[in-house]
């Protein structure tokens, strides 16, 4: 048996943080001392340190639903949660590296943009350029990291192609985990010059080894997933 307190201190969690995974039903309830104090067995660490191996790599919510499908000793359907989350992050690390493909190609040709793009792009044909869609462009340019112009026959949205190179961007980064990095790649984009074809090739250079950490993290956030479920029986 171990006190909230061995826990806490072993993982650099607060007593709290640990109150507050139980309260939140994602650790199973813990064990009561005969003087009514909490007790947590070695599988409530592994659940605990499930939680904090993962979250980095695939963020609280797929932890969390992750942890509740092991506490139905469902594994097999924790084990489709962590798959779709990999290959999320496999699809934004194609659009990066396509990305640094890109303007590596136009820096070394001397070419400012893209073959085959329009000068003057609805946010429709953004969105079918680059698969990404209608409402993340909107979104980021409510939260400032893009902006338009308005066509003045009909009101519409209007991008440019320097502002569509910050799109495929910040595209890159959308299922991204929160992290001060994340956060500070994201407003590198924001300040970008239009004209800027260096800075935008140091960005997705940047943005592909994010997501690689990423990817290193997940795989650490899997080990301890298996040590959970080898804990309970539910992996060989």
């Amino acid at each position: 048996m171990m006190r909230p307190i061995d826990i806490a201190e072993k993982l650099n969690l607060s007593t709290s943080a640990l109150r507050n995974y139980e309260a939140k039903g994602l650790v199973p309830p813990a064990l009561r001392s005969a003087g009514g104090h909490r007790m947590y067995t070695e599988e409530h660490l592994a659940y605990f340190e499930c939680l904090q191996a993962m979250s980095p790599g695939f963020g609280m919510e797929v932890a969390s639903e992750v942890v509740k499908h092991v506490q139905l000793r469902d594994a097999s359907s924790a084990r489709w949660c962590i798959t779709v989350s990999q290959a999320q992050l496999h699809h934004d690390k194609q659009q990066a590296g396509r990305n640094l493909q890109m303007l590596e190609d136009q820096v070394h040709n001397g070419a400012e943009e893209a073959n085959g793009v329009q000068e003057r792009m609805t946010i429709g044909e953004v969105s079918a350029a680059t698969l990404i869609a209608g409402s993340a462009i909107r979104y980021w340019e409510k939260e400032g990291l893009i902006a338009s112009s308005r066509d003045p026959h009909n009101g519409y949205r209007i991008f440019g192609r320097s502002q569509l190179r910050k799109i495929m961007l910040l595209g890159a980064l959308r299922n991204a985990i929160y992290s001060p990095e994340l956060v500070s790649l994201k407003q590198a984009i924001s300040r970008l010059d239009l004209n800027d074809l260096e800075g935008a090739r140091e960005i997705a250079g940047k943005s592909l080894a994010y997501l690689d950490r990423m990817s290193e993290e997940q795989f650490r956030g899997m080990f301890f997933f298996g040590k959970l479920c080898r804990l309970l029986s539910l992996m060989k």
